[in-house]
């Protein structure tokens, strides 16, 4: 399927139509109460369009692991692109605030949108870390803290489930297909359609999701399930058994016979001896008649009776049947028992079938395999072995079962041009205050060896030039770093009124090559499962001066009695 445009992709952005939320829902209510009640205390105090400034983050890496993927920011986009409060909400956020609250509030939430916001972000699909800022919001501090829950949702879950797919296609290695199947096991019907989108980009290769499909341009994959094998009684139940050739050249009268003959043939083969006597006739059945449906695109759900004794010889032999009419077999599916033993049991039948007959390939058809597998499962595959080319995976990634949450943070960083912090008795919950730039800065082996956050107005770090990292709390931990190469994060999505360049929004399988590109620069060590090295984040030593300065300036000093 073609890829969904998001707009231009080079020249002037800030004359593109930009489309609206995927989801509907997605509005200027999805949001918490609070903001309403704190946009109101604004405009009451006469705060409301106060320049202020909020960071995006989050605290700790999920999954046990030292790296998230970016994800969610073109929704983000799409929101504040299209934030206009209609008469009806304004109707119901009347009903839900007190009755305290003045008339004119309301006739002030008719005139807003986000034309003066302006949004700075890391690109989508880019590797992030802990305490960096994902997105920087600009803005009239009542329209922007309205943006605060449906900027933290969107990329929450868009960010984790990006991050549990790229593990996944990290365990499973380059060479192998996966294919995300959790439309059914998903969090609803919001829940399904972001994660088919999200695992797509973090390394996914296709969906079962339709309406996915059809909105991102995911390819599609699916073939059928245990029902329609289960389905058939006999071979009787098949009318019409006639196929033509894939040039269509000839017609075959009796596909049935012609694969029942196939199988009479497998079921003497030396090589086979003893490993199947008689097959499932009503499984068989199944097969012909889903071979006769699509002669391209046959891949069978061998397990329904037995994998060995019955679901193999019996692909085998439909497969070997519409080989002789110039089609080929896509392969099977195991969705239960030991994946790795069957798949092995599979590969070497397939392989005898090639020797045998002499069918070129027929010992590398393709071997897909479910069944709730995760990254625990994979793992473990690879190290007993298997033969599985394909891997359809769905409840554990979707779901993202091994963490909940990511935990993404908006913060205060700055209010007409004052610099806020946010303490806390937790260290890891200090915000770094004011507006900030981040950089990544790469080593002489071409990985990247930390990010550093600086003051907007300190000059960047140079290639070459010797630049002090600083923990951002831990006095102890600093380091000088030369960079061959620095790279600057945040880039401008939506100028405001500020007149600057507007980045374009990419198209999905964009964002999904850079997240493969990103994941292929990062250190080994910073990717393994167990006991991965942590990425360095600092800030640079003026920023660090200035954040303790306002941290002992704002922290109430006690006194003894």
């Amino acid at each position: 399927m073609a890829e969904k445009s998001n707009g231009p992709r080079n020249g002037d952005c800030s004359t593109r139509v930009i489309p609206g939320p995927t989801n509907p829902m997605v509005s200027p209510l999805l949001t918490d109460l609070y903001q309403f009640t704190m946009a109101y205390a604004y405009w009451k105090a006469g705060k409301h369009n106060e320049r202020a400034v909020f960071d995006l983050y989050f605290r700790k890496n999920p999954f046990g692991g030292e790296y998230t993927i970016f994800a969610g920011l073109e929704e983000c986009i799409r929101l504040i692109a299209n934030f206009k409060f209609t008469e009806e909400e304004i109707s119901f956020i009347k009903t839900s605030l007190p009755s305290s609250c003045e008339d004119a509030f309301y006739n002030y939430l008719r005139g807003i949108d986000c034309s003066d916001v302006e949004v700075y972000a890391i690109s989508e699909g880019s590797v992030v870390f802990p305490k960096v800022p994902l997105v920087r919001v600009e803005g009239p501090v009542a329209i922007v803290q309205l943006l605060e829950t449906p900027f933290v949702n969107l990329i929450n879950y868009a960010s984790l489930v990006a991050t549990n797919a790229a593990r996944h296609r990290f365990v499973a290695g380059k060479s192998k297909i996966l294919l995300e199947f959790g439309l059914r096991r998903a969090q609803g019907p919001d829940g399904g359609i972001s994660a088919s989108k999200y695992c797509y980009i973090g390394g996914f290769d296709a969906t079962s999701n339709v309406a996915a499909g059809r909105l991102f341009g995911i390819p599609l994959r699916g073939t059928h399930s245990h029902a329609f094998v289960s389905s058939f009684m006999s071979p009787d139940e098949i009318i019409d058994k006639s196929l033509r050739s894939s040039d269509g050249s000839r017609t075959c009268e009796d596909f049935l016979s012609a694969v029942q003959t196939w199988l009479n043939k497998i079921q003497w083969l030396p090589s086979l001896h003893g490993t199947f006597g008689e097959t499932n006739q009503s499984e068989l059945a199944a097969f012909t008649s889903y071979a006769l449906a699509f002669p391209s695109d046959f891949l069978a759900l061998v397990d329904t009776y037995d994998v060995i004794r019955s679901g193999v010889p019996n692909f085998c032999a439909v497969a070997l049947a519409l080989s002789d009419l110039g089609y080929r077999a896509k392969g099977i599916r195991l969705d239960s028992g030991d994946l790795a033993y069957l798949s092995c049991e599979a590969r070497k039948f397939f392989q005898a079938i090639e020797k045998e007959f002499g069918v070129p390939g027929f010992g590398k058809i393709n071997i897909s395999a479910s069944n709730d597998l995760n990254e625990e499962t994979l793992d473990a595959l690879n190290k007993q072995g298997h033969e599985v080319d394909a891997f359809g995976i769905g409840t554990y990634l979707v779901t993202c079962y091994a963490q909940a949450a990511l935990g993404c943070v908006f913060k205060l960083v700055e209010i007409n041009n004052q610099p806020r912090i946010k303490l806390s008795e937790d260290v890891s919950k200090v915000s770094i205050p004011c507006k900030k730039r981040s950089f990544r800065l790469y080593g002489k082996e071409g990985y990247p060896l930390v990010d550093i956050m600086s003051g907007e107005n300190e000059p960047p770090p140079k290639v070459g030039e010797r630049i002090l990292c600083r923990h951002p709390f831990n006095e102890s931990k600093r380091a000088y770093v030369v960079p061959q190469q620095v790279e600057e994060l945040l880039k401008c999505y939506r100028s405001g009124k500020s007149g600057k360049a507007e980045e374009c929004l990419p198209a999905l399988k964009d964002i999904r090559d850079r997240c493969i590109k990103q994941l292929e620069k990062m250190r080994p060590d910073h990717m393994r499962r167990l006991n991965p090295t942590p990425y360095k984040v600092s800030v640079s030593a003026k920023l660090y001066d200035f954040i303790h300065f306002l941290w002992l300036n704002e922290a109430p000093v006690g006194e003894l009695q």
